[in-house]
């Protein structure tokens, strides 16, 4: 008995899938999708400019005035708070902490300066003699007051003033409360840095006279280093800060140069 064979269909013989040419993952795969392609027309990046520069300009005008509203009284101590017989040697001076290291500034106001005024130091630790003037509160963050500096954790190897250098601290008084110390310890960003001691709660009138009593404890001689004493007011940008306005300025006026120089070459060869 002879059976007649013919093709036989595998069920498990792969299958053709077919694509909708019409769905998105389609369009994706073939990199068909719409996309934005903004032609760089003369009179498009002439406007472009042009609009930069009027928008940038009056913002670096505007934060250049204010800051220059900020008055500020800086004055350099380190060189004058030596004794003349220690002049050749200011670091032996800075270590014998034998010798008094007092000393008083005297500062004129050449403008009216508005309170509230800010005190700040560079690299040492100023002690005003004016409790009354002088406001120390809130010049710390709240987080550090709260939390990082306890009531009742002092530290006693703070007065080792041989070991540390620099001043001493009030033992009757809890860390939380010497915020002048909690800002020290916050680590500056760069080299040169401000911190804040205090806050003068008055206005400082033209020409009048401040003498400021501080201490010459911290030793900047041993790496060339300087120290000041800045008095200044704020404005609503903050401290007195120019770069801000000139980046403005700069980036303005390029942008307004580059939009003369753009329409020129479109005038002279047009496309």
């Amino acid at each position: 008995m002879e059976i007649a064979s013919g093709p036989s269909t595998d069920s498990s013989a792969a299958r053709t899938i077919p694509i909708d040419s019409s769905s998105i993952l389609y369009e994706f795969k073939q990199q068909n999708l719409p996309a934005c392609k903004p032609v760089l027309k003369p009179s498009y990046v002439i406007t472009t400019f042009l609009l930069l520069g009027f928008i940038f300009l009056p913002i670096g005008l505007t934060t250049l005035c204010a800051s220059r509203t900020v008055v500020e009284i800086v004055d350099r101590y380190d060189s004058e708070c030596v004794p003349g017989a220690f002049r050749g040697n200011k670091v032996s001076f800075i270590k014998d902490s034998s010798l008094p290291k007092n000393c008083s500034r005297i500062l004129k106001v050449r403008k009216h300066m508005k309170a509230p005024i800010y005190i700040y130091y560079q690299l040492d630790k100023l002690l005003s003699k004016s409790p009354k003037v002088c406001e120390k509160k809130n010049i710390a963050w709240k987080s550090d007051r709260d939390s990082k500096f306890g009531k009742q954790v002092y530290p006693h190897n703070f007065q080792n003033g041989t070991l540390i250098g620099g001043g001493k601290l009030d033992p009757n008084i809890p860390l939380s409360d010497q915020e002048d110390l909690i800002v020290w310890m916050r680590t500056a960003a760069f080299p040169s840095f401000r911190k804040l001691y205090g806050r003068i709660e008055e206005d400082l009138k033209a020409d009048d006279v401040i003498v400021v009593h501080l201490m010459n404890n911290y030793n900047t001689y041993s790496f060339g280093g300087k120290k000041k004493l800045v008095l200044s007011t704020s404005s609503w940008l903050g401290g007195r800060n120019d770069f801000l306005g000139v980046a403005y300025i700069s980036v303005g006026g390029s942008s307004i140069i580059l939009s003369i120089v753009f329409l020129l070459f479109h005038i002279k060869i047009p496309r």
